[in-house]
């Protein structure tokens, strides 16, 4: 399979050819990824600036196939770091916002709940964090009317997520204009 076949995009970008070009070399060089990476392929390819000089690639997969990601994430995203180094890794599903039903539309269908601002913003949120899970999530409201989400991620995986939490906050932060602050507590509540 050729680089170009990995990119779903009708006109790809040298960043995703450059990303699926990684994932063929990776599915010629590693038999035992082959078979795991050969159905793979992504819309599109985002690079975004992190403080301390870093930046962040953002590999946005289709709904359908984010389980097949899932299964090779935490091996793929750590061959991917190696070939692109001083960039971290993320993989999202391509998720879409309806807008909310007006008086005047003419939609004679109700907007599913999969698509709302709300649950798709809560799916970035678990995409984002991937191998660890989310254990909860706090609201701090600030005086000037802002509020910052704290979410606190199990401990059982921490090193694998510890040095992203900062490469989590600016990108979240660039996807949905929400400010957020990642915790790992040190002990289960």
């Amino acid at each position: 399979m050729s680089a170009a076949n990995k990119v779903l995009n009708i006109t790809p970008t040298s960043l995703e050819l450059q990303v699926a070009q990684a994932l063929v070399d990776l599915e010629a060089h590693s038999p035992d990824l082959k078979a795991d990476l050969r159905p793979l392929q992504f819309h599109a390819v985002k690079e975004v600036d992190i403080t301390g000089g870093k930046k962040a690639i953002i590999i946005m997969v289709p709904v359908p196939s984010l389980s097949l990601f899932h299964k090779v994430q935490t091996r793929l995203t750590r061959e991917l770091e190696k070939k692109f180094s001083d960039h971290h890794v993320i993989f999202l599903a391509q998720r879409r916002i309806l807008p909310k039903p007006g008086r005047r539309a003419r939609q004679t269908q109700k907007r599913p709940r999969s698509r709302t601002l709300t649950v798709v913003h809560d799916k970035i949120l678990e995409d984002l964090v991937y191998p660890t899970e989310i254990v909860g999530k706090r609201v701090k409201y600030l005086v000037g009317g802002s509020k910052i989400q704290k979410i606190l991620l199990d401990s059982k995986e921490s090193s694998s997520v510890d040095y992203k939490l900062e490469t989590f906050q600016s990108v979240y932060k660039k996807l949905t204009g929400k400010q957020v602050v990642f915790e790992i507590p040190n002990e289960a509540f």
